[in-house]
């Protein structure tokens, strides 16, 4: 009977949730292997939604059947019964597992470059997470309360990668805005406190302040964060652990107080850290870059755990606008580099029929 709902619906209307990627400093701190034991020195990551959206829409299928299409990956299609979690889009094919909906196509847009540290197969499973939860809704199903939509789309996707899972993606994707989140654990009545930065005075005109870059390289974000875990489950560079939550704090700190030149600061030196651990977060473009903006007497750091993907720089606004044909130069020597569209996006997670 369900099924036949289902079509039904989905022959009338196609349904469809969005939302932001992300930028970010102090990621990393928000996989619990780090911020458990780091507690003491209150952890946290910042980010900031931007408006290049990622979209997700379902629309009828083969009865029983599974088709997912993306854009820069091959469509596979699979019974609702075998779909495969290892599949380079396993994970949206396990959040429909967890749904039970079959005779789906699920499509998926993104503003964003393929795998570019922007957050987007996260922000893609929200989307998708959110989209099932409206269609249950239609289809008069119990659905997941609104506020553990982050929560869900986390616990999936940790769930199939074999590794521990930062939660900074979901919770920009659905909250959108300017945030800083401060990681509190199961032993807390929240695992997260959100402190919103939209109303600092920077924030008015902040996409003015931030240049972002696609370096042209795909990244592959566990292979990073694999060695940043292993390494500190074993004991090592812990102390450089500490030092970046301390950079990201103050940067926080100096964000809230629209100090551009603290905040500068810490970026630059949260970036030293990473790549004094891991000099592979940078790739060429990406230290040409960085050095450039640092020669522009702005900040640069990698979006997400680097290894290519993208760069952010922030700066004041007379400084941005000199680093921003410097930037122009240098991804000009690689192809499918270039300058991103900053504006920040303050709407989070959208739902609407198509």
């Amino acid at each position: 009977m369900m099924d036949l709902q289902l079509r039904k619906i989905l022959e009338t209307e196609s349904i469809s949730a969005s939302a932001p990627c992300r930028i970010d400093m102090g990621g990393t701190l928000d996989i619990s292997s780090f911020h458990y034991p780091l507690a003491y020195v209150n952890p946290c990551t910042f980010n900031i939604a931007m408006s290049m959206r990622t979209r997700v829409t379902i629309s009828p299928f083969q009865k029983g059947w599974v088709k997912i299409s993306s854009k820069g990956f091959e469509s596979a299609a699979y019974p609702l019964d075998q779909v495969p979690f290892h599949h380079p889009m396993g994970l949206m094919f396990a959040i429909a597992a967890f749904f039970r909906l079959g005779g789906i196509h699920i499509q998926i847009e993104s503003a964003s470059p393929p795998r570019s540290a922007l957050g987007g197969s996260s922000v893609a499973a929200v989307a998708l997470t959110a989209a099932f939860n409206h269609l249950l809704k239609k289809l008069g199903a119990p659905i997941i309360p609104d506020d553990r939509i982050a929560h869900l789309a986390h616990g999936i996707e940790e769930s199939v990668a074999g590794v521990p899972c930062g939660f900074q993606d979901q919770l920009a994707a659905v909250y959108g805005g300017v945030n800083a989140w401060f990681w509190k654990g199961a032993g807390s009545t929240q695992p997260y406190l959100r402190h919103s930065l939209a109303g600092a005075r920077i924030s008015a005109n902040l996409s003015e302040h931030l240049l972002v870059a696609y370096c042209g390289m795909p990244h592959e974000s566990k292979n990073i964060n694999g060695i940043w875990v292993k390494r500190f489950i074993a004991g090592q560079s812990r102390e450089h652990w500490v030092d970046i939550a301390r950079c990201t704090s103050a940067f926080v700190e100096a964000f809230a107080a629209s100090d551009i030149a603290a905040a500068v600061a810490q970026l630059n030196r949260e970036t030293d850290i990473r790549v004094e651990m891991t000099p592979d977060v940078l790739d060429a473009t990406g230290h040409q870059l960085i050095g450039s903006a640092r020669d522009h007497h702005c900040g640069a750091r990698f979006t997400g755990a680097g290894g290519g993907g993208c760069v952010w720089a922030l700066g004041d606004m007379d400084k941005i606008s000199i680093l921003k044909p410097a930037w122009e130069r240098i991804l000009a020597d690689t192809p499918s580099a270039g300058l991103l569209d900053m504006s920040v996006d303050l709407k989070g997670l959208q739902i609407d029929t198509v």
